[in-house]
């Protein structure tokens, strides 16, 4: 038997990534999970991993079933932290992956000394 849920959201749309992890539903890897299939949405399989959520849209993940409400009025501090931290977060780990593709880049274009 699934446990049903219902999580409010007061942005709309939000992107399925950053809705997984604000409602807890997934806390670590949420792209990850997204990318091998097994998110459901309204009982379909999604790879999408910024596809955008709105009221209505049943989400699916190991047993759990949470239907999303849009609730303008409940713009609560938390949650819009909640989702500028996640998108902070997303661009600071695309910052020090590319940082971390200049520095290694770098190092092979530089010839080894012949001694």
């Amino acid at each position: 038997m699934s446990e049903h849920s219902t999580f409010d959201i007061c942005v709309e749309p939000i992107e399925l990534y950053k809705l997984l992890k604000i409602a807890n539903i997934v806390v670590d890897e949420a792209k990850t999970v997204i990318s091998e299939g097994h998110i459901l949405v309204n009982n379909e399989v999604v790879v999408q991993k910024r596809k955008k959520i709105r009221h209505g849209d049943i989400i699916g993940y190991n047993g759990k079933t949470v239907e999303i409400a849009y609730n303008p009025n409940q713009k609560s501090a938390e949650f819009i932290n909640t989702v500028v931290l996640a998108s902070k977060k997303d661009q600071r780990k695309k910052r020090a992956k590319s940082k971390a593709r200049a520095l290694s880049s770098e190092t092979v274009k530089t010839p080894s000394e012949k001694r």
